[in-house]
């Protein structure tokens, strides 16, 4: 399920192989904990948090028809 956060996360970095993603799910919320190399935290994140806020909507998107809320943690 969280292959669609790992495919994003690794085109956007400069260390794919660091880009790591752990699924919670907590009833009805689905928790993505995504965790880059720290020198590629920035690129995620993106200027004024652009980036991490469009990686999140896409991700609410998908999960809006299963009736799940979703939220995408960015972590070191």
């Amino acid at each position: 399920m969280n292959d669609l956060l790992t495919t994003i996360a690794r085109a956007l970095v400069t260390k794919p192989e660091e880009v790591k993603v752990n699924q919670i799910d907590k009833g009805h919320t689905i928790v993505f904990e995504l965790s880059v190399a720290p020198e590629d935290m920035g690129k995620v994140i993106g200027k004024g948090g652009k980036r991490a806020q469009a990686i999140r909507n896409v991700m609410k998107a998908k999960y809006l028809r299963e009736g799940k809320r979703v939220v995408v943690d960015i972590v070191e």
